[in-house]
């Protein structure tokens, strides 16, 4: 990190975000000292790797000597084995300790282990600590929300992830939802023709604005998928589309790349997804080079980090929108979240409604009416796992594709 880099951040984080993230590092000593009369202790940790389709989903249960069990996600695609294993091995520093004091705790799976960062370490600690919201929830008998300030809204906007058709948006708005997300921009037999790309994928973008209309939000995934010169050449071409947002449209190696776009196109931009912890969030919102942020509360370090990075989006008005392609668990963490966060815009979903499914979570997760996912109201984190159903549909190896140039290479993704 340069000389430059390094004073930035420390001004932004420490002169600035320190104070401003000081209330919400309270939120999570508060609930500790309302439920130390319990004196619950941490007793053992367990993974579940659930396969569902195209990917794997990863959980954790920690275990409580109250009875208390609280279940968490950490789930990184095509590396799930590797993730699990990171979870597990929390239990040797977790076990005795109090699941309550969840800020202790994370600091110091965090800080102790002296290498941190990265997809596995941060989502494997994600996973520990929505689990702890989870017990610190049930033992006070309220939904984890309520723990973090309570509500800043009475409902929570969502969007659903689905094709880039009309017919699958007019079916998302056929369910109720005023805004859904596409991912237009698709290699052909995984080959990636960058001028062709575009072309087709605006042209899937215009015949979804006219089949659902002005009023209804399209958003896009450009999945980083674009070099420097596509996404500036896409992103404007789609100006009068009036796109709810264009995410990743490009990778997160250099922002320069990202602040000559922003330069290029009226297009509104949103990023975040592959960024962790409070400090990944800094230069997007300081220097306002996107609308939207898009942490995920199972890779960017659980629901009290996503709550702080919420207050980096509100301190700079920029709307947070959290990344959620994963499981219920991910969704109901999320929700938390943006129920008691002011920036919170909107909340990305799937429907992940078939009957196994259910099963899985019997029958628990989120509440979704004409489009606005209810406040969760039981208590901890409101969402429960049946492992019975978990092994039958255990761990199968998975893989991305693999995009190539007509020269034959590699692409981003």
């Amino acid at each position: 990190m340069s000389a430059t880099r390094r004073a930035f951040l420390t001004a932004a984080l420490g002169g600035l975000a320190g104070p401003m993230l000081a209330p919400v590092r309270g939120y999570a000593q508060e609930a500790a000292a309302r439920a130390k009369p319990l004196n619950l202790k941490i007793t053992g940790l367990k993974t579940f790797v659930v396969n569902a389709g195209s990917l794997n989903w990863v959980f954790c249960k920690i275990y409580t000597n109250g009875g208390l069990v609280g279940l968490g996600e950490g789930s990184v695609t095509s590396k799930e084995a590797t993730i699990a294993a990171a979870i597990q091995e929390h239990e040797r520093f977790l076990v005795g300790k109090d699941p309550t004091d969840i800020e202790l705790l994370w600091q110091g799976m965090y800080r102790f282990p002296r290498w941190r960062g990265g997809p596995i370490l941060n989502s494997a600690i994600s996973a520990v600590e929505i689990a702890l919201w989870d017990i610190t929830g049930q033992a006070l008998g309220v939904p984890v929300y309520k723990l973090l300030g309570g509500a800043a809204r009475t409902r929570v906007r969502m969007y659903l992830d689905v094709g880039s058709t009309p017919e699958e948006f007019l079916r998302a708005k056929e369910l109720g939802y005023t805004a859904a997300k596409a991912t237009p921009l698709s290699p052909v037999k995984n080959v990636v023709s960058p001028g062709a790309m575009v072309r087709e994928g605006v042209k899937k973008l215009q015949a979804i604005r006219k089949a659902v209309g002005d009023d209804f939000d399209i958003a896009v995934d450009a999945h980083g998928r674009c070099t420097t010169t596509m996404a500036i050449d896409f992103c404007t071409r789609v100006e009068d589309l009036d796109l709810l947002f264009v995410e990743e449209p490009t990778q997160l190696e250099d922002l320069g790349e990202l602040a000559l776009l922003r330069e290029k196109t009226r297009t509104h931009l949103a990023t975040g997804e592959r960024s962790f912890t409070k400090y990944g969030f800094a230069d997007f919102c300081s220097r306002h080079l996107v609308d939207y942020i898009q942490p995920d509360v199972c890779h960017a370090g659980g629901i009290l980090e996503l709550k702080k990075i919420g207050v980096l989006a509100e301190t700079y008005r920029i709307n947070l929108a959290p990344h959620n392609p994963q499981s219920f668990v991910s969704t109901m963490a999320s929700l938390h979240v943006d129920a008691t966060t002011p920036s919170a815009a909107i909340q990305e979903s799937t429907l992940n409604r078939t009957a196994w499914i259910q099963d899985l979570f019997e029958g628990t997760g989120p509440e979704v009416k004409d489009g606005y996912a209810a406040l969760p109201s039981r208590p901890g984190l409101g969402v429960t796992l049946n492992e019975k159903v978990a092994a039958a549909h255990p761990y199968k190896p998975t893989n991305r594709p693999e995009y190539l140039f007509g020269d034959g290479s590699v692409t981003d993704q």
